[in-house]
């Protein structure tokens, strides 16, 4: 395990742990929040939690804060939007800048750049009415997996293995107010690996009864199952390791997040999306991923908190 690069906690300064927001994540990013907020708590950090849903500016002013733990998840909190307050209030923060926050909570335009790169993400069709139900169906065939772009923690998102389907799909996808999209089905095996600092954690292989790693596998279901040693070979799971730091810096990810991928029944390697903001819960990849590599959730958080720096 790499030493700490700040040794006291004092050299922190003030710090105001961010939670909560307006997003459909709210309930997840308090939970994460407080689990943050008492990590540096323990660790006699000058520490402050914030409960944020709106004027954040007025609630951040006159407290004399010396950096920001965002853990908003969603958006309003992980799409580039704080991430300018901040830097307008010049306040360093943990996570991604505003462009790199802004490219990944957008799915579409995420998979456009890794496709740029060369980097494969699987097949997919923008869904903006009815009349797209057909060539959808033509070109991805079924099933298909519909999500809205700016959603993130399964949210919004079904499984459709029909025309009919597919028009549910979009209806439920559309509630969140952004774009829709239909993903091509990958059947495999799904993996997520955390990057802290630059560094690429144990990978973690997903299990689920469901049909797929849903909101309520993800955070209520007690029969998900972890696999870490995710069962791959050394040299599989270095590349894939390596794969995941290439995504994130074809996107400008910093500081921390977690990137989902599939390895598909041929043995190909496809990205899903990456999480600038993840859940930092009892639940959450991330801390498992830490505990695997050594690292108890405190000294994940101060090694976060350390990134606000960079």
């Amino acid at each position: 395990m790499k030493t700490r690069n700040i040794t006291q906690a004092d050299q922190f300064g003030r710090v105001a742990v961010l939670m909560g927001g307006s997003s459909a994540e709210r309930e997840i990013s308090m939970q994460s929040g407080m689990a943050v907020y008492e990590a540096l708590k323990r660790q006699q950090v000058d520490v402050m939690a914030l409960n944020v849903e709106d004027q954040l500016i007025a609630q951040l002013d006159d407290k004399n804060i010396d950096r920001v733990f965002n853990v908003i998840h969603g958006r309003g909190g992980e799409d580039g939007l704080l991430q300018g307050v901040l830097e307008a209030m010049k306040i360093p923060y943990t996570g991604s800048g505003i462009m790199a926050s802004a490219l990944t909570m957008d799915k579409l335009r995420t998979k456009l750049c890794w496709q740029g790169q060369g980097l494969v993400t699987p097949k997919w069709f923008v869904l903006e009415s009815e009349k797209d139900i057909e060539p959808c169906s033509e070109y991805l065939g079924f099933p298909v997996i519909v999500k809205p772009a700016l959603e993130g923690s399964s949210l919004g998102m079904s499984k459709a293995t029909c025309k009919a389907g597919l028009m549910d799909a979009l209806t439920l996808a559309a509630g969140f107010r952004c774009q829709v999209y239909a993903e091509q089905w990958v059947k495999g095996a799904e993996y997520t690996v955390a990057v802290v600092a630059g560094e690429a954690l144990p990978i973690i292989r997903l299990e689920t009864p469901h049909d797929f790693y849903d909101f309520e596998a993800k955070y209520q279901a007690n029969n998900t199952k972890y696999h870490c040693p995710c069962g791959l070979s050394a040299q599989q799971e270095d590349e894939i390791k390596e794969l995941a730091l290439d995504a994130c810096r074809v996107l400008g990810v910093t500081g921390w997040g977690r990137v989902d991928l599939f390895i598909d029944e041929t043995g190909m390697t496809q990205l899903i999306e990456v999480n600038t903001v993840p859940g930092m819960t009892d639940h959450s990849l991330v801390p498992m991923a830490a505990k695997a590599s050594g690292m108890d959730f405190d000294e994940l958080v101060w090694r976060i908190l350390e990134t606000s720096f960079c």
